[in-house]
């Protein structure tokens, strides 16, 4: 189990603030990176090439001297003409951590370790995380049960359980995470860093939009509703969104054809995603006061445990 050497000093919490489509912009990046916890943010979240290399300009210009690193999210899938364009201004500019999902590439592996960055690869279950383990990635998300947008089945206990079994590096787990006591309570189950995207998305300086921040400001657990009908593969959305949208929540249908927003992002702009952990959020603070209020509850939940657990 470890944190990559690279990133040691530089987290003041062992937590990816997850990249979400639609959803994390250079503001987000930026403003998770610089109060101590990895910023992620979608490639596809701008809209062009071009336009995502201006963003990482934006970024490398913004980030303080001893910032967290950062990184982006690459899909992989077939679907997604872009990858090629997008993962050449990456190795271009160096991004440190490259987050690849929807589909493996050993190309894409070699060309990001070539430049001495990591992959990390998101996983729903133990079978997609032998294969991934295999092709030499860095580090594993167990994308578990509750878990915002795509995600498993798995309870997080068991697919850190299982994963840990079969994979000596870096393992991050989702689902449901939105305190500094869920951190902790990661870390204990053997996960080495927390992948939080729900609580980062109800920040200041997320790009959710006004209706968008009311619903994670209403929703509890209840509210949320795992459906393949978005993307044709299951995940979890708000309830509401799908009720606002004309679409029946408990519908499973899902559509004609895979659609990841890598062609066609309108299908998700008024279809949001979020996970179980909703219930916890009751606030919408700038991202460096999110951070304090982890890090305080972080540490609090190693403190209790150390007085009261059984000796």
């Amino acid at each position: 189990m470890a944190i990559p050497a690279a990133w040691r000093g530089r987290l003041r919490l062992p937590v990816l603030s997850a990249p979400m489509f639609l959803i994390s912009g250079p503001d987000l990046v930026v403003g998770a990176c610089n109060a101590g916890v990895v910023g992620c943010f979608p490639a596809l979240n701008q809209r062009s090439s071009e336009g995502y290399g201006d963003w990482l300009d934006e970024i490398l210009a913004r980030l303080a001297a001893d910032a967290a690193p950062f990184g982006v999210n690459l899909v992989v899938h077939r679907s997604n003409p872009r990858l090629e364009a997008d993962l050449a201004i990456t190795v271009e500019k160096k991004v440190p951590l490259v987050i690849t999902s929807l589909g493996l590439s050993r190309d894409l592996i070699e060309a990001v370790h070539g430049y001495g960055g990591l992959v990390f690869h998101d996983v729903t279950n133990l079978k997609f995380a032998e294969k991934a383990a295999a092709a030499g990635v860095d580090g594993l998300i167990a994308v578990a049960s509750g878990a915002g947008g795509h995600g498993g089945s798995l309870n997080p206990f068991a697919a850190v359980h299982e994963i840990r079994r079969i994979f000596d590096g870096t393992l991050l787990v989702a689902g449901g995470i939105s305190t500094g006591r869920h951190v902790a309570a990661a870390t204990m189950m053997g996960a080495d860093m927390a992948y939080m995207g729900t609580r980062f998305m109800a920040t200041a300086e997320s790009l959710a939009v006004p209706r968008q921040r009311a619903m994670l400001l209403e929703a509890r657990a209840a509210d949320i509703v795992l459906t393949p009908a978005v993307s044709g593969i299951p995940g979890n959305f708000l309830r509401a969104s799908l009720a606002a949208a004309g679409r029946d929540p408990d519908d499973l249908t899902p559509p004609d054809k895979l659609n990841f927003g890598t062609t066609d992002a309108r299908a998700w702009r008024d279809l949001w995603a979020a996970g179980q952990g909703v219930g916890a959020i009751d606030d919408m603070p700038p991202v460096a006061a999110l951070v304090e209020t982890l890090h305080r509850d972080y540490v609090a939940a190693f403190a209790s445990a150390e007085v009261s657990r059984f000796r």
